[in-house]
């Protein structure tokens, strides 16, 4: 029997029995060892290249002052404040949160949240939404401002996901942001902001 005969009989013996042969043992994720300074220069030339503005604050206070320039006069929605690193939420004044009216929502001229992880290998931010951190807010805005803290910082995606497995099955969703949103028509004509923030900002603390 050739080998291609042979791979079709057990295919079609697995059809008739409903039971598939077992697929080999998982090899658990290994990541190599990365520090933390060679993870946030990778993250911040990989959101350069994307078109994504960066700034990396040295204290807490740089980064309350940032998020306070980034968003003055405008119409804010934010994630609850309690879900904010470094007190950002005191800055954010009369912010509308993910609980608002969905109209009120829609005229927000910003977005702010934090992460729940940064890849530096691509210049993604995990998102996952649940309570007081609605979905909507890195959604819906036009521009949209994430704050990310040193100990966010994960070289790869599948260190995200070794880290955050049981955090993920138990959360209402997971996005991944890079860079602002884009589509292109069949001629190829690039659009950005259609279907998500246009503009994306990260503000990297301590």
């Amino acid at each position: 029997m050739s080998a291609r005969a042979a791979v079709l009989a057990r295919l079609a013996a697995a059809q008739r029995t409903a039971r598939l042969p077992p697929a080999p043992a998982a090899k658990p994720f290994v990541s190599p060892a990365r520090s933390g300074s060679e993870c946030r220069d990778r993250f911040v030339r990989e959101l350069e290249a994307l078109g994504v503005d960066c700034h990396v604050e040295a204290s807490a206070e740089a980064v309350r002052a940032r998020v306070r320039a980034l968003v003055a006069g405008k119409q804010i929605l934010s994630w609850d404040f309690d879900q904010l690193p470094y007190e950002v939420g005191s800055v954010l004044g009369g912010a509308l949160r993910g609980a608002a009216p969905r109209d009120d929502q829609a005229r927000a001229e910003i977005g702010v949240t934090g992460c729940h992880g940064a890849i530096a290998e691509t210049g993604s931010l995990a998102v996952l939404s649940g309570r007081g951190c609605s979905r909507t807010v890195s959604l819906l805005p036009p521009v949209h401002v994430a704050v990310v803290r040193a100990e966010d910082l994960l070289f790869s995606m599948g260190e995200f996901f070794a880290r955050n497995r049981e955090r993920i099955a138990s959360t209402a969703g997971c996005t991944f942001i890079t860079g602002p949103s884009r589509t292109a028509d069949i001629e190829l004509t690039l659009t950005l902001g259609v279907h998500g923030p246009g503009r994306v900002i990260v503000v990297v603390g301590p």
